[in-house]
This record gives structure tokens, C-alpha cells and sequence, in this order.
């Protein structure tokens, strides 16, 4: 089978719609509104995923997502700056880790839903 995709687009929930969609417009992403439950936020042209007012809390607890950057310690450094753990009370930050394939830091978001931003080798 001979894939001509464009983009692949994830569906993601949260515990707080209003909370969620602030954190990723803090985060940087820009959002489309498609309906009052479910908004699509994109980083680029075709990177991008669902943010859906549902929340399943096996389903959130279980969701992780790897964006990868071009500069992980660049990003760690913007992260941080953001100040989103002091504006969420419930998102945390892990520093850049090294792993064989290459570095990763992490962030969790204000539902527990965890992202990896990492540079490969």
C-alpha cells in the first residue's frame, strides 16, 4: 500500500477544555476552533492535533506525544521560561535526558497527558 499522506493528527483529551486550550495557546500553538467541544492546534503547516472536551481518564492517563524539535536545549530553555508550572498547578517539566537514540525532555499538561520534545542523533 502506497501511503500518500499530508499529515497525521492525533485526538487528545483533557480534564478542563477552557484550561487546556489557554495552556497550549501558552505553549505556542495555534488554534482553530472547530466546535465548542473540540478545537484543532497546530505548531506548523501539518503538525498539529485535536483537543477534544472529553475526558476518559484511562484513555488521558495513557496518551503520550513525541513532537520532535531540531534543538532540544533550545526548547528545554524556552520551556522553562514559559513559567507554565507556576501558571498550571498540575503540569510538571523533566529535564533533557540522553538516551541511546538520542535527548528528550518532557511535559506533562495540565490533564497528565505527556509530551517528549527530542532531537535524534
Amino acid at each position: 500500500m502506497q501511503h500518500n499522506a499530508k499529515s497525521i493528527r492525533a485526538f487528545i483529551g483533557c480534564i478542563n477544555f477552557a484550561e487546556s486550550r489557554q495552556f497550549y495557546t501558552d505553549l505556542g500553538f495555534r488554534e482553530s476552533v472547530l466546535s465548542a467541544d473540540m478545537s484543532y492546534f497546530q505548531v506548523s503547516d501539518n503538525l498539529g492535533f485535536y483537543l477534544q472536551n472529553a475526558y476518559v481518564k484511562d484513555w488521558v492517563d495513557n496518551t503520550m506525544l513525541f513532537l520532535e524539535v531540531d534543538d532540544v536545549n533550545r526548547y528545554w530553555s524556552e520551556l522553562k521560561n514559559l513559567g507554565l508550572t507556576e501558571k498550571y498547578k498540575t503540569v510538571r517539566l523533566t529535564p533533557i535526558r540522553e538516551e541511546a537514540w538520542g535527548r528528550e525532555c518532557f511535559l506533562h499538561d495540565p490533564s497528565g497527558i505527556l509530551w517528549h520534545f527530542g532531537e535524534f542523533r
